[in-house]
């Protein structure tokens, strides 16, 4: 927080690649929050000049970062997350290029929660752009997933009624879609490691932070819209559990070579039994797909030894 009463700075950092249409959609929002940006870094992963200039064209001061080398979406975050401490930031508000705050309180609701919650990062609910009530990614609360906005403040498993005054969710944060952190908080945990490239750049920084003694949580009174991204997580086990299975070849390459690597981290092998579990069933049982779960071992265990180059 800052001191002496002067207004904390918060500088929004948002990374693109050729998306220009959806980033002017982003950035209209994230411009024009009724507690307004002190400044809005945008990291160009395809350095295009329009982007350039729809960047310098915001109403509040801007930083256009284009990359001749694409950085993918943890290498970016790193490099705006790191300028923005360069420029004095005491918060820094991550966002991407497909998705925008759901209105102009966002910013200031995470605010006043992290102010409320004595936190040092906390995220918006991450919702479907297309059906505001639907979770873009499935979120536990309890020992229950829920897929609906509106199931979040339902009872629990054991019937336990859920205060609907209790906005925060401790201990569970989508990063980075939203996420608010503190500069302290960047200092104790870091930024996203470039090497995973993107996938699993997030869950790797929400390791750092669940480790790190930072306070840090979901706020459920905002939310941030994303493309739904809940098709990649199938249910198995009657819907008890679920497991990761991404559309393309190219982001099940990232997703399982770089969760190969998360599992072998402090913090995380004592998931790596539930893991084998969760995985086995899905591409054994379920699917009976030897090949795919043959490949899905060989590449987490490329991760396992830190090979991180990137498919040709």
């Amino acid at each position: 927080m800052a001191e002496n009463n002067v207004p904390d700075k918060i500088v929004a950092v948002v990374v693109t690649h050729k998306r220009r249409e959806l980033l002017a959609e982003s950035l209209k929002v994230l411009s024009s929050q009724d507690r307004a940006v002190d400044h809005l870094i945008v990291v160009d992963n395809a350095a295009e000049p329009e982007v350039g200039e729809l960047v310098a064209a915001q109403p509040v001061p801007t930083t256009y970062l284009p990359s001749l080398h694409n950085l993918g979406g943890a290498g970016g975050f790193a490099l705006g997350m790191l300028h923005a401490l360069a420029l004095g930031a005491d918060w820094v508000w991550c966002a991407d290029d497909d998705g925008r705050p759901e209105g102009p309180q966002v910013l200031s609701t995470l605010i006043s929660c992290a102010q409320r919650h004595n936190l040092g990062q906390v995220s918006p609910v991450v919702v479907n752009i297309t059906d505001p009530d639907s979770l873009a990614f499935p979120l536990r609360r309890g020992l229950v997933w829920r897929r609906k906005r509106s199931e979040l403040f339902a009872p629990t498993a054991d019937g336990t009624q859920i205060d609907p005054n209790d906005d925060l969710l401790p201990g569970i944060a989508s990063l980075m879609n939203g996420a608010l952190f503190s500069a302290a908080t960047l200092e104790a945990v870091g930024v996203p490691d470039l090497r995973l490239f993107f996938r699993g750049d997030e869950v790797e920084m929400h390791r750092r932070l669940a480790r790190s003694g930072v306070n840090f949580g979901t706020c459920l009174t905002t939310a941030y819209l994303h493309p739904d991204g809940s098709d990649e997580f199938r249910p198995i086990l009657g819907g008890r559990m679920h497991t990761q299975y991404p559309d393309n070849e190219v982001k099940r390459f990232f997703t399982y070579r770089n969760r190969g690597y998360l599992m072998s981290q402090p913090g995380m092998r004592k998931l790596l039994p539930q893991e084998y579990a969760r995985f086995g069933w899905y591409f054994l049982v379920q699917q009976r797909d030897l090949a795919g779960f043959r490949e899905w071992r060989r590449l987490r265990a490329l991760g396992r030894a830190e090979r991180f180059s990137r498919p040709s």
